[in-house]
């Protein structure tokens, strides 16, 4: 499914196979995930690699081909493939285990076509390993919106028992909210409206928070603030008033983005030893680390199918507000 034209529409369109090059593999797609940040993709005036534009950065599905120097990789392998989708190798972020931050990275649905195909060919750095236990519909969200999620909480390294606050429970949010429960955090979850409050119980919450009813940032430090303020809504306006709620060396963590900018007094910050920092993903090792911790503990994301055909249908939804948690494209 692919954009063929500025402003157009995902449509059907057929491409050859074609074996892979040394140092790549194709993966027959069984699921690959809608996310935020494809709806950037879809839209793209003058894409990198021109058009037609597939998009697709969540992506599980089976090896059945493999070039040249795939050590490591067999026919058959289930293999999951996110946001971090190659990189140099030789960059210092890269020999310094940071490969997500490589200058030369590449993007799958930008650098190459993405996962809202039959088949997906990438370079093998970016592949992971899928646990037998997990299903590919349930590993498809863990190559982005789950890997995101739990990295940036366990970089926080907080103790078990610490406060999370949760601001969003969506795409994001639902998976934070449950790493976070099941590492043995205690979770606040800020959201606009009640009607997503019997969820955030059910995902792992002890506290909810309805933003369009009180101060939200004051409300969470009337419940004793919050050691790590996780926002994963792509809104920054509201932010700077959450930090009334973050307790002394807390730490704000931004996951969703926007084009606009917080203000941060910057006398609390240093008077509070506090630190508002941002989280990009992780790499293919973390999203491994991520699925294994989800397997032993129970965490999955909350899934909406639709079959690839649809993906306009599901992108239309995404921009309007219409989808809960994360919708999920079947070929």
């Amino acid at each position: 499914m692919a954009v063929t034209e500025p402003g157009g529409a995902l449509r059907p369109v057929e491409v050859a196979v074609t074996h892979p090059d040394a140092g790549w593999v194709r993966v027959r797609v069984t699921a690959s995930g809608v996310c935020g940040a494809d709806l950037g993709t879809v839209s793209a005036s003058e894409p990198a690699g021109g058009f037609p534009i597939t998009p697709g950065h969540e992506i599980a599905g089976v090896i059945d081909a493999t070039g040249a120097r795939a050590a490591g990789w067999e026919l058959g392998d289930r293999v999951a493939v996110g946001w971090s989708g190659g990189s140099c190798g030789h960059c210092r972020p890269c020999r310094t285990g940071d490969q997500v931050h490589c200058r030369q990275r590449r993007i799958p649905g930008l650098s190459y076509p993405g996962g809202w195909a039959e088949t997906v060919t990438v370079p093998v750095e970016a592949l992971a390993h899928i646990p037998d236990e997990l299903s590919e519909a349930d590993a498809a969200p863990m190559g982005c919106a789950g890997v995101t999620t739990f990295t940036a909480i366990r970089e926080a390294g907080l103790p078990p028992g610490s406060r999370v606050a949760v601001y969003g429970l969506g795409g994001l949010g639902h998976l934070a909210v449950q790493f976070a429960a099941r590492i043995g955090h205690e979770v606040v979850v800020i959201a606009r409206g009640t009607d997503r409050e019997q969820d955030a119980a059910a995902f792992g919450a002890r506290h909810y928070i309805d933003a369009t009813a009180q101060d939200a940032g004051q409300r969470l430090a009337e419940l004793g603030g919050a050691d790590l303020i996780l926002c994963t809504v792509p809104t920054s306006e509201p932010i700077s008033a959450l930090l009334d709620g973050l307790r002394l060396r807390g730490r704000l963590t931004l996951i969703g983005v926007d084009g606009g900018a917080i203000q941060v007094p910057v006398a609390r910050l240093v008077m509070n030893a506090q630190v508002v920092t941002g989280h990009l993903t992780g790499s293919p090792a973390d999203i491994e680390d991520t699925m294994r911790f989800a397997v032993a503990h129970d965490v999955r994301p909350r899934l909406e199918r639709l079959p690839l055909e649809q993906a306009d249908l599901a992108v239309r939804r995404l921009r309007e507000g219409q989808v809960r948690y994360r919708v999920l494209l079947e070929p």
